[in-house]
């Protein structure tokens, strides 16, 4: 993929119907068609309509990464893959809604989510990205806004690229780190613990001077997508989670999300300077 046009990305639509169609119409309005769309996977997870949101997305021809949900579906696998740390409060809730899709997604899904890349290489005004679902190594690596320089450095230069698009987190943030990019869209599927039910996506446009990175909310049906997971007898909590924005557990969080609970999100615009680095070493 290379272009000098407006890339939308997006992470986990989470069987999130009512969240993806909002965003399909809300590209629409911003006249971005599906192949300027880029989703950093996770398609199918937490909500109520894995089948119904697949077909979405198959039918869209949105560019996806395989996350860690795709992989676990189309391997047979017991459980989402996600990294949750045994007998949490996330592991323990991931048995039911990860057993529901496992119920509802057909033979043809599977083929499609095993056929997904787990890596997608793009140039956007001349710059080389890469996007990965968690980390360039590890699918299911939780990389948030508070990682250490060094960390996402690390990260960054493994894949080979000048910045990465990633997600698996759930929270949309950018980082510029040693003349690099790290990008977290944020997730459509799921509120971004911050006490509203926003979901959030991103726009990637080449400015002069560079690429500006703008975090985006998303308004939706997020009473409707609550009544559906209620309807499905799908656990309470992140049904609830839908409405009020905050997530039923923090078993992942770092101390400084952790911290950041309840409060309004408003991720600033970032501009990516349009010199590439220099190669390290």
């Amino acid at each position: 993929m290379d272009t000098d046009l407006p890339l939308l990305c997006f992470g986990g639509p989470y069987s999130n119907r009512q969240a993806l169609e909002a965003l399909l119409a809300e590209a629409a309005r911003l006249g971005i068609p599906p192949a300027r769309m880029l989703c950093t996977g996770d398609v199918v997870a937490y909500c109520a309509e894995p089948a119904a949101t697949l077909d979405l997305m198959i039918a869209a021809g949105i560019r996806t990464v395989m996350g860690n949900c795709e992989e676990s579906l189309a391997e047979g696998a017991g459980d989402c893959g996600c990294g949750f740390a045994e007998g949490t409060a996330c592991d323990l809730l991931s048995r039911g809604w990860f057993a529901h899709a496992d119920r509802e997604v057909t033979p043809a899904h599977r083929a499609w989510m095993a056929a997904l890349p787990r890596r997608i290489d793009l140039r956007l005004a001349g710059r080389r990205l890469a996007a990965v679902h968690g980390g360039a190594a590890s699918i299911n690596r939780f990389l948030f806004a508070s990682a250490p320089d060094a960390t996402l450095a690390g990260e960054i230069a493994e894949t080979g690229a000048e910045g990465v698009i990633a997600g698996h987190c759930g929270l949309p943030f950018t980082r510029l780190v040693e003349g690099r990019l790290w990008h977290n869209a944020g997730a459509i599927g799921m509120p971004a613990h911050d006490g509203t039910a926003r979901v959030w996506f991103s726009m990637l446009t080449a400015v002069p001077g560079g690429i500006r990175i703008e975090h985006r909310a998303l308004a939706y049906d997020h009473a409707a997508a609550a009544r559906a997971m209620r309807a499905a007898g799908l656990a309470e909590g992140y049904a609830a989670a839908l409405e009020t924005g905050l997530w039923p557990s923090e078993d992942v969080l770092p101390p400084d999300e952790r911290a950041r609970r309840g409060q309004k999100l408003s991720p600033p615009s970032v501009l990516w300077p349009g010199s590439a680095p220099p190669s390290p070493g």
